[in-house]
C-alpha cells in the first residue's frame, strides 16, 4: 500500500481540528464554541448528508444490483448496531451502549472517500451507486440506536414495551426526521435545483465540517479521563469490532456483486464508524450519552486502524478470493 494515502488522510484538516480542540482543554484555553453555533452546525451537517445521498440515489437509479446492494448495505446498519449494542452493554451504561451501537453502525464518509481514493491507485472500478449506499446507511443505525436506548431505560421499562411507539418517537426525532427528509428532499430534487444549492450543501461543508469536529475535540477533551477510566474495553472493542464488521460484510458482498472494488467499499462500510453524522445526531437526542466515549474511540482508534490496516487487508483478501 502507498503510505502516501496513509500521510495524506492523517492530515486531514478536520481530523487536526478535532484534535486542537482536545489540545485546548489540556492546555486550559478558553477557546470554545458557542451553543447555538453548535446546534446549527449539528444541523446543517445532518441537511447536507442527507441531500447529497438523496441526490446520489436519484441519479444512481433502482436497477436490481442497486436493490440487492441497498438491501444488503441497511442489514449491516441494522444488525451491527445490535450485535455492538448488547456487547458494549455489558460494560457500558444504556445511552453509552446505544451510542456506541449507533456509532459502529453507521459509517465514515472520510474512510469511504480513502478507500476510493486506494481503489483509484491500485487502478480497480466500483459502481456508483456504491455512494448512494454509503448515504443511505447513514440513518437507520441512528434509529437503532435510539430504540435500543429507549427499549432498555428504565423509564421503557417501568411504563412497558411499546415497540410501535418506540419506533415512531425514534423516527420522528428531530436530527433523525431531518436527514431522511432531506433525503428524500434530495431524491425528489432536479439537478438543476441541487446546482442551485450547491454552494451551501457542498462547498462549505468542510468548513462547518471543521468547525464542528473542533467542537467535539473541546467536548471530548474535557472528559477525556471518562475513556481511560472504562479501562481496556474502549480501546478492544474499537480495534477489534471494525474486524469483525468488516470481515462480515465481505463475506456477504461477495454473495451479490464480483467486482472487487464493490466489495472492498462494502467491507470498510461495515469496518468503520461514524464521527459526523452520528454525534451530530446523538448530541440533540440523546444528550446523556458521553461524547468523550463513543467519539474518540471512532475518531481516535477505529479511523485509523481502518486506513492504516483495515484497506489494505480487506484488498488482499478480496484478491485471495479472485
Amino acid at each position: 500500500m502507498d503510505f502516501q494515502i496513509i500521510i495524506e488522510n492523517l492530515s486531514n484538516p478536520a481530523l487536526l481540528f478535532f484534535i486542537l480542540g482536545i489540545l485546548a482543554t489540556q492546555v486550559k484555553s478558553d477557546l470554545k464554541i458557542p451553543e447555538n453555533s453548535s446546534k446549527f452546525i449539528s444541523i446543517y451537517l445532518l441537511l447536507s448528508i442527507g441531500f447529497k445521498g438523496g441526490q446520489e440515489l436519484s441519479h444512481s437509479g433502482l436497477h436490481l444490483d442497486t436493490i440487492l446492494a441497498m438491501l444488503l448495505g441497511l442489514t449491516l446498519a441494522t444488525v451491527i448496531p445490535v450485535i455492538s449494542f448488547f456487547i458494549a452493554k455489558q460494560k457500558m451504561s444504556i445511552a453509552n451502549a446505544g451510542a456506541i451501537a449507533a456509532t459502529y453502525g453507521s459509517i465514515s464518509a472520510v474512510t469511504f472517500l480513502t478507500a476510493n481514493s486506494f481503489l483509484e491507485m491500485q487502478g480497480e472500478h466500483f459502481n456508483g451507486y456504491m455512494i448512494a449506499v454509503m448515504a443511505l446507511m447513514e440513518a437507520p443505525a441512528i434509529i437503532v440506536g435510539v430504540m435500543l436506548i429507549k427499549y432498555y431505560s428504565k423509564d421503557a421499562t417501568s411504563n412497558g414495551t411499546n415497540i410501535p411507539a418506540i419506533l415512531r418517537h425514534s423516527i420522528t426525532n428531530g436530527s433523525v426526521f431531518l436527514i431522511l427528509g432531506s433525503m428524500v428532499i434530495g431524491y425528489i430534487a432536479s439537478a438543476e435545483h441541487a446546482e442551485g444549492i450547491k454552494p451551501f450543501t457542498t462547498d462549505i461543508f468542510k468548513g462547518f465540517l471543521a468547525v464542528f469536529l473542533l467542537d467535539m475535540g473541546l467536548s471530548s477533551g474535557k472528559q477525556l479521563s471518562a475513556i481511560t477510566k472504562k479501562g481496556i474495553f474502549p480501546f478492544a472493542f474499537a480495534i477489534i469490532m471494525p474486524f469483525f464488521g468488516g470481515i462480515l460484510a465481505l463475506l456477504l458482498s461477495l454473495v451479490i456483486t464480483d467486482v472487487c472494488g464493490n466489495q472492498l467499499l462494502f467491507a470498510i462500510l461495515g469496518a468503520s464508524a461514524s464521527y459526523i453524522a452520528v454525534p451530530a445526531a446523538l448530541k440533540q437526542s440523546v444528550p446523556e450519552a458521553n461524547p468523550s466515549i463513543y467519539l474518540p474511540m471512532a475518531l481516535g482508534i477505529t479511523f485509523p486502524v481502518n486506513v492504516i490496516i483495515g484497506i489494505p487487508l480487506y484488498y488482499y483478501l478480496i484478491q485471495l478470493w479472485h
